[in-house]
């Protein structure tokens, strides 16, 4: 939709909302929100509501905390789930400094940047659709979450076996009174396992959908009693969550990836994209998978891509090029997760593959054998990389790659390496109830 500030403001009043929540997402991917009453819609839509950034993890400084909100007037909607009286809007937001230019630290701008460097080499729209994959658990007595999911269904199953049936009926059509299209909802391979998938967009919308999707798949979960997470792997033993990524690049309307008579009716240039994902996907993996947690997903054994390669049919390819050709023909990155910033994931596999683009650079020959089948030797006699194995590997290769840190730009890079080696620190310094159970009685 096309809203005009008029449009906002008219709105506000015939629907009596109430509430309007300006949201931005700091740089580690939380959804942050300035709530505003209907008497300051039009300072808001005016860009005149600024809140103070020093108070945001990885945002300002003290010296330099006043931030500007200015909304995506398109980005309106009202959250379904609220009540009809007093209804709740929202608007996503930009980020800007005082003297009115875009705030360096705002991962939305930094995607912006990105998408601009594509139209300027010719490149109109950069789609998106991601598979998004959580987990729905019980909650205690006292609400807490537990890891029981009172669900024995499998994939695709249906019916009494599946309890979060209801609750996943409920957020697609919240969603779809949102604008979304949804395109298949189903039970995934791992108990309260669940994924939505929603129809494809470009890189910026899809972006703001996948924020707005984990905000109503917590809050809908929430209200139904269950708690919702996006943890790539909260029990070991099982098959984690992902969010696989599907990417096309299009010129005046047309899929730059398909080429009728392209091997494998692929372009040079959607094999050059290919090569610049494999080049850099170990630089932009802790964005990609950005916890601690992540990096328990990425072993082999539960469908979860570990290995650099790339395939049109493999599943155990990091990079998969589903069957569809013509306008649908796509490149399927399989390594990220639900807990990545999606602004800044989609700002470094857009600028690996147009860095591919750039070069002319040419993938390695397809993987079509089970990856996970090969042992160490066979897979270096492949020349098949891996994937950093720990948050701190991945930290380190970030630091080590130019463009993904040229990507990030001067304030987010230093920023999001110092964020994550914290945690790492945390991490490792904590002692597990594994390390208990091991070495307790025995030593």
């Amino acid at each position: 939709m096309a809203y005009t500030k008029e449009d906002i403001i008219r709105m506000v009043k015939e629907e009596d909302i109430e509430f309007i929540r300006l949201q931005f997402t700091d740089i580690f991917g939380q959804l942050k929100n300035v709530a505003i009453t209907a008497s300051q819609i039009e300072k808001a839509v005016n860009n005149q509501i600024m809140f103070d950034g020093s108070s945001i993890e990885g945002f300002v400084r003290i010296d330099e905390s006043d931030q500007y909100l200015y909304p995506d007037l398109d980005s309106f909607t009202i959250f379904p789930w609220r009540p009809q009286h007093g209804k709740v809007a929202r608007l996503i937001c930009d980020v800007y400094n005082p003297d009115g230019t875009p705030f360096v630290g705002d991962p939305r701008s930094i995607l912006k940047k990105v998408l601009k460097k594509a139209a300027d080499m010719g490149y109109d729209s950069f789609n998106v659709g991601p598979e998004c994959e959580f987990f729905l658990f019980q909650t205690d007595e006292e609400g807490k979450p537990t890891t029981k999911t009172n669900d024995e269904a499998g994939y695709f199953d249906l019916g009494p076996l599946d309890h979060g049936e209801g609750t996943r009926r409920e957020i697609s059509m919240a969603l779809e009174q949102m604008g979304f299209e949804i395109e298949a909802s189903h039970h995934e391979v791992a108990e309260g396992q669940h994924e939505i998938d929603f129809k494809y967009a470009d890189a910026l919308k899809a972006a703001d959908n996948i924020m707005t999707f984990k905000l109503a798949v917590k809050t809908l979960a929430q209200k139904n009693g269950l708690h919702a997470t996006f943890m790539p792997k909260p029990i070991f033993g099982i098959n984690g969550s992902g969010m696989h990524t599907n990417m096309s690049l299009f010129k005046n309307g047309k899929n730059v990836f398909y080429d009728e008579n392209g091997d494998k009716k692929l372009s040079k240039e959607a094999y050059s994209f290919i090569a610049g994902l494999l080049a850099h996907v170990k630089g932009f993996a802790a964005i990609t998978n950005p916890i601690v947690n992540s990096y328990k997903r990425l072993v082999p054994g539960y469908e979860a891509p570990c290995y650099l390669a790339w395939s049109a049919s493999n599943r155990s390819a990091l990079i998969r090029i589903p069957a569809a050709r013509g306008q649908s023909t796509r490149v399927e990155l399989r390594s990220p997760d639900p807990t990545c910033n999606p602004y800044l994931e989609l700002a470094c596999c857009l600028a690996a593959g147009l860095d591919g683009i750039k070069k002319g650079s040419v993938p390695p020959a397809e993987t079509t054998e089970n990856i996970f089948a090969m042992d160490d030797a066979a897979r270096a006699a492949h020349g098949i990389d891996s994937l950093p194995g720990s948050l701190e590997d991945a930290i380190k290769a970030m630091q080590a790659d130019p463009l993904v840190m040229d990507t990030l730009g001067d304030h987010v890079g230093p920023n999001y390496v110092e964020g994550k080696m914290k945690e790492w620190d945390e991490y490792r310094t904590r002692v597990s109830d594994w390390e208990r159970e091991k070495y307790i009685v025995t030593y």
